[in-house]
């Protein structure tokens, strides 16, 4: 009856053992394998970076640039009718004027433009009757001072003009050969310039235009 009971004890403790040793093999097994969701995380890192790489790697289409292009057009055309819109209210004649002088004009910081207008035929010097005259109309620029200087010239109407190195005032002739003031006036003539305006700065040519005076 005693080698019974131990043959049962025996045989429990053994059992126990078995299912002991079962169970902790279980956690380790747990414990060493990988989650799905690492082994997911895995998968999808280097998809996802493959994907960046192509969008990055991925050229600009022709009809994205034609849109960008369009867009740079819209924005230049719309600054270009804003500084055309700052001269609309002035006539043409006048925004030339302004034009010439503030290419060719001695002394910009003028605080008042003069325009006067001399008829073809008219002489060179005024003071002189053997003065040469004039092939053409003129327009005679000038500020309000004597050290403004002067800007002679006749507008083309294509952009050019043809500008005369008149002097705004004359020095006395009394004392002059006969015939010399011919000669220097003649000389004006045949050594005008042909001289391309340029559009200039409306900012600077509206200045002018508010301080024109015209005679």
């Amino acid at each position: 009856m005693k080698k019974c009971r131990m043959i049962c004890y025996c045989n429990t403790a053994l059992l126990l053992m078995i299912l002991l040793a079962g169970c902790t093999g279980s956690k380790d097994e747990e414990a060493h394998q990988p989650s799905a969701v690492q082994t997911d995380e895995k998968h999808t890192e280097p998809e996802e970076r493959t994907k960046i790489r192509k969008d990055e790697a991925e050229p600009i289409t022709e009809s994205e640039e034609s849109a960008t292009k369009a867009a740079n057009d819209t924005s230049s055309a719309e600054e270009k009718s804003k500084e055309d819109n700052v001269l609309a209210a002035y006539s043409s004649e006048k925004i030339e004027y302004a034009r010439v002088w503030l290419q060719l004009g001695p002394n910009q910081k003028i605080d008042e433009l003069n325009v006067r207008h001399i008829s073809a035929g008219e002489p060179i010097n005024p003071n002189d009757d053997t003065s040469a005259s004039y092939p053409e109309d003129v327009t005679q620029l000038a500020g309000s001072r004597l050290v403004d200087g002067s800007v002679t010239y006749h507008g083309n109407g294509d952009g050019t003009i043809h500008v005369y190195n008149v002097p705004l005032r004359w020095d006395s002739a009394d004392d002059l050969e006969k015939g010399v003031m011919r000669e220097v006036t003649e000389n004006i003539i045949k050594n005008r310039k042909t001289v391309y305006v340029d559009t200039g700065d409306n900012e600077k040519i509206k200045r002018l235009i508010d301080i024109m005076m015209i005679h």
